[in-house]
């Protein structure tokens, strides 16, 4: 079993060459996989739902836009409580838990998806649990956060999130390759549309197994939790976890949580979602998404400061974040950064699909969108790209910004991402106009690829940043609570690209985006970059 550490000091170089260097790679190389399936379940919508749309489960395209808002909806509103885990209920026992939570909505959609029966709230209600793996991030960051000394919080923190954002790339890769072979038994159904993996096109009338996009998981997440258990350590000093319970105290602690942002995460839900005559429990009220998150994210805030005795003061402590002003500018800064590579990574698979896949004609003066495009690009073959390239870049952008400044390298890549953002807004009102959408394909998916890869080197940057400018004990919740709202772009990007295909303007939610980046830019030069900084080019 985990051996807990007491008088830990990683920035002591004695004590980080002889014992410190060793035990922190130990949980680093254990924390990484482990985000990694947490990612991975969390954002499997994005292909799933193409698959759904091959297989004609007879939804329409807004409908399966909403599992990904859904599922990003919950996982950025669980990152808040997460944020908290580490001081309370300790790094070994908040990965082992959480990562064997992700085992219930894996399984869910395993046996959901055999049944082309399933109704729609049903596959909703497991897109919502599986926001449990898109709030391990937030836990995961802080944890990591205590193992390493300043001088290399960018690398550990770099790494852990880049490696751990791959659970996106490896899972728009291997459930594609996962549905054409029975792995784990059950009845398979014929493509009605053409399908793909990473090596080229399925053709329609191919047998797949759908079901294998939940269950595969459990292949990775039963060892590791069982690694977790027997390797991973909590660190037992007052600046990290002095006064925790044993595992299954921890776990309740957790769970109690976690309750409370998965019930300010329903409200949510039923506040979006609009409302359909008899339509419950999908049924909602159909409330304005720019209303709906401050609405969740100020409960999810009181709800967590209302519980009572030790866990509601040791959260009072860690709130001392709120008062500080850097955490107000990185959270804007890094919404920036990762909101959008999680965003895009949601809403790209079925993006491609609507786009590309279809050829878009008017007929009788009325421009319709359900033509099938022969020549349209495979999702499945592409969509994992911009993930790709996003989570392997975000290594090199911390150690770049642990060399240049973390301010300097956020200015320059935001300026790449207006640009960026402005190009694929023209592609994409191009296709969306076009009866042969393919011609534009290439230039789109170029410019999409130059903007992931602009996402991943500042999220590298914003964690020097982060790391820089608050102190040990404020470092690993401002992380967390940074990353909890920037995962809001997991449900706002979906859904933004959802409410304008569907209004015929995609470009858009492009044009909206690259608005925002310029703010980004300023907000950066005022805190970082302009002479009198409160902090300069940390």
């Amino acid at each position: 079993m985990g051996k807990d550490l007491r008088d830990w000091n990683p920035d002591d170089e004695a004590q980080w060459q002889s014992t410190g260097k060793a035990i922190a790679t130990r949980n680093l190389w254990i924390s990484i996989p482990s985000l990694l399936c947490g990612f991975a379940v969390w954002l499997y919508w994005g292909i799933i739902t193409v698959q759904m749309v091959n297989l004609d489960f007879g939804f329409a395209s807004s409908e399966l836009f909403t599992l990904g808002a859904i599922a990003g909806l919950t996982g950025a509103t669980l990152r808040i409580p997460s944020t908290f885990f580490i001081r309370i209920a300790g790094g070994r026992n908040t990965i082992v838990f959480t990562t064997a939570l992700l085992m219930i909505p894996a399984i869910g959609a395993g046996f959901a998806l055999q049944d082309p029966g399933t109704p729609l709230w049903y596959f909703q209600m497991l897109a919502f649990l599986s926001g449990i793996g898109g709030g391990n991030f937030s836990s995961s960051m802080s944890n990591i956060s205590f193992f390493y000394p300043k001088k290399i919080q960018g690398y550990a923190l770099g790494m852990n999130a880049g490696l751990g954002n791959f659970g996106v790339t490896t899972m728009q890769i291997l459930i594609p390759l996962a549905m054409t072979m029975g792995l784990f038994g059950g009845a398979s159904r014929t493509l009605v549309n053409t399908s793909g993996t990473l090596i080229g096109k399925i053709p329609a009338g191919t047998e797949t197994y759908i079901q294998n996009a939940g269950l595969i998981w459990l292949v990775f997440l039963v060892p590791l939790a069982v690694l977790g258990w027997f390797f991973m350590n909590n660190i037992r000093d007052e600046h990290v976890s002095p006064k925790i319970p044993n595992f299954f105290g921890s776990a309740g602690i957790i769970l109690g949580m976690l309750a409370i942002g998965l019930l300010t995460s329903a409200l949510g839900v039923w506040l979006l979602l609009p409302s359909v005559e008899g339509g419950m429990p999908t049924s909602g009220i159909g409330l304005s998404k720019w209303i709906v998150l401050p609405i969740v994210i100020v409960l999810t805030v009181l709800g967590l400061k209302l519980i009572p005795g030790a866990v509601g003061q040791n959260l009072n402590r860690q709130y001392k974040i709120f008062g500080n002003k850097h955490t107000w500018a990185m959270t804007v800064i890094y919404t920036m950064t990762f909101g959008s590579f999680i965003g895009f990574s949601a809403a790209l698979p079925l993006t491609i699909k609507v786009v590309f896949g279809f050829s878009h004609v008017e007929v009788d003066g009325v421009m319709t969108h359900d033509l099938a495009n022969p020549n349209g690009p495979s999702a499945l073959m592409f969509a994992w790209m911009g993930a790709f390239i996003g989570a392997l870049i975000r290594p090199i952008g911390g150690m770049w910004a642990d060399k240049m400044g973390g301010a300097k390298v956020t200015q320059i890549i935001s300026v790449v991402m207006v640009a960026s953002a402005l190009g694929v807004a023209y592609f994409i009102q191009q296709a969306y106009s076009s009866a042969t959408p393919e011609i534009y394909f290439w230039p789109f998916l170029g410019l999409f690829l130059i903007l992931f890869a602009a996402t991943g080197i500042g999220n590298g940057s914003t964690f020097r940043t982060i790391a820089m400018v608050f102190d040990k004990e404020q470092t690993g919740p401002a992380l967390g609570w940074t990353a909890a709202v920037a995962a809001y772009g997991a449900f706002i990007i979906p859904k933004v690209f959802g409410e304008q295909l569907g209004a015929g303007h995609p470009e858009y939610a492009l044009y909206g985006f690259a608005i925002f980046y310029a703010v980004c830019i300023v907000i950066n030069y005022w805190f970082y970059l302009r002479p009198n900084a409160y902090v300069q080019n940390p």
